[in-house]
């Protein structure tokens, strides 16, 4: 079904520049942008009035809704759902023991692992993620049921079984048995994502981070994404105790780890990076591979804040993600926030007992319009879909945001917010409820407010 949608369409195609036009998108039955006409122009307005006329559906957005494109979260883990806001007073290595794997192992059982994911991915679809990037457990079945939740909800989405095999760096109870049976499992779950022929959800390999897998598992996975040529992420270089650890296992960084491995290329997902090194960044990005900034989570657990600035000015692709659960947010307007308040903080530095030149780094903050590109077009190049630009030949994944709701938290005011206000209000306050509609491929997947699934089916 073709679809024409009309209203203020605000994005930002680069990190330093917002546009905003009053546009008809107009988008194909295969749910691919056709056109975006500009209605400010003799032309423009033609083809648009054309546009909707022609359009077997038409939305019509109101003077106080904006259109934007959804958003990309390159980093969630899924089984952590139902701990989302809890369990984050310890480091992370006793944090993934005492809390994380004990949740991850109950995965076992896909009925469970099915009422996690039909809570979950609606909600994230309401808060206007429209493609995510999914950790699952290490569990087969689970995984594959998870690929159908996306599937069956309309998200576009990477999912990776987990592989995890070191004795040491994970439980007995809750690992593969061995390093060629968490490559065969990765395969096979490969295969069963690809069998569901779902054009929204792909396959992604997922080494958890070098301290959960063996040298064998390592090496075995990388021959799989060259084989296949399926994307991969990990974690990489998050802590002090991740660096630490690298150095005193493999003898270099975490980052030159990966590569030795075979597992750093192109569309790699590199989540945390927060410890990279300028050689580091400049290798990612000759390798054509990216980072998954998680402001919110990186406070908790890595010691740092991660350098936007300088990875952008190193070539390095960047995203955001949420990084649920350690991460607190489930969705990614909010990570903006975060992201820009993070920057600040390595910008002016923390400690007071240093000077003013001694105490950040500077050159290191961005603002909202920075934040969102991250969350849109720069996450979506990470992944290299193409998404995260409402422009032609992009699939149409998007969001329309209420300035105007009742109770709502945004506010304008004719005689003092330009656009550039407007923009930088609704990163910062808009919520889930601001939200109106949702497109993934041209599909509402949020027509209005999205139904609450049965909780009584959870145990």
């Amino acid at each position: 079904m073709t679809l024409a949608v009309a209203g203020t369409l605000m994005q930002t195609p680069a990190p330093d520049r917002l546009t905003v036009v009053d546009a008809v998108v107009e988008v194909d039955g295969t749910g691919v942008v056709r056109e975006v006409h500009d209605r400010t122009t003799d032309a423009g307005r033609g083809a648009a009035q054309r546009a909707l006329e022609d359009a077997e559906d038409r939305v019509d957005l109101s003077d106080t809704t904006l259109l934007m494109p959804g958003l990309v979260d390159l980093h969630i883990h899924a089984p952590q759902w139902p701990q989302l806001g809890t369990g984050l007073d310890l480091p992370l290595e006793r944090w993934l023991f005492e809390y994380t794997f004990p949740l991850e192992a109950r995965y076992a059982d896909d009925d469970f692992a099915v009422s996690v994911w039909d809570d979950m991915v609606p909600t994230l679809l309401s808060n206007g993620t429209t493609t995510a990037v999914y950790y699952s457990s290490n569990h087969l079945d689970a995984t594959t049921s998870l690929a159908r939740a996306c599937a069956r909800h309309g998200q576009r989405a990477l999912v990776g079984r987990v592989a995890m095999d070191h004795p040491e760096g994970t439980p007995e109870w809750y690992r593969d048995t061995t390093a060629s049976a968490g490559v065969d499992a990765s395969a096979r779950s490969i295969e069963a994502v690809a069998a569901l022929r779902s054009p929204l959800v792909e396959s992604i390999i997922t080494p958890r981070f070098t301290p959960a897998c063996t040298d064998d598992l390592l090496q075995g996975l990388g021959e799989l994404a060259e084989a296949t040529g399926v994307r991969v992420q990990t974690h990489c270089a998050e802590s002090d105790w991740h660096c630490g650890y690298a150095v005193e296992r493999f003898g270099t960084s975490d980052a030159r780890a990966l590569d030795r491995f075979g597992l750093m290329r192109p569309r790699t997902v590199l989540a945390h990076s927060d410890h990279l090194t300028d050689f580091e960044m400049a290798m990612a990005a000759d390798r054509r591979a990216g980072v998954a900034h998680c402001p919110l989570s990186n406070s908790y657990f890595a010691n740092a804040v991660f350098g936007v600035r300088r990875a952008l000015a190193a070539g390095t692709g960047v995203g955001l993600g949420s990084d649920i659960a350690g991460g607190a947010r489930p969705g990614l307007l909010g990570v903006c926030q975060d992201a820009v308040t993070v920057s600040r903080m390595l910008e002016d530095g923390v400690d007071p007992a240093l000077g003013p030149g001694q105490r950040g780094v500077p050159d290191s903050r961005i603002d909202t319009v920075t934040a969102f590109w991250l969350a849109t077009a720069g996450g979506a190049s990470v992944v290299d879909l193409p998404v995260g630009l409402i422009e032609p030949r992009r699939r149409f994944d998007a969001m329309a945001v209420r300035l105007d709701r009742p109770g709502g938290l945004i506010r304008t005011w004719e005689s003092i917010d330009d656009d550039a206000r407007i923009f930088e209000k609704v990163v910062r306050l808009a919520t889930a409820d601001d939200i109106s509609h949702v497109w993934v491929d041209g599909r509402q997947v949020k027509p209005g407010r999205i139904p609450v699934p049965d909780r009584r089916r959870q145990h």
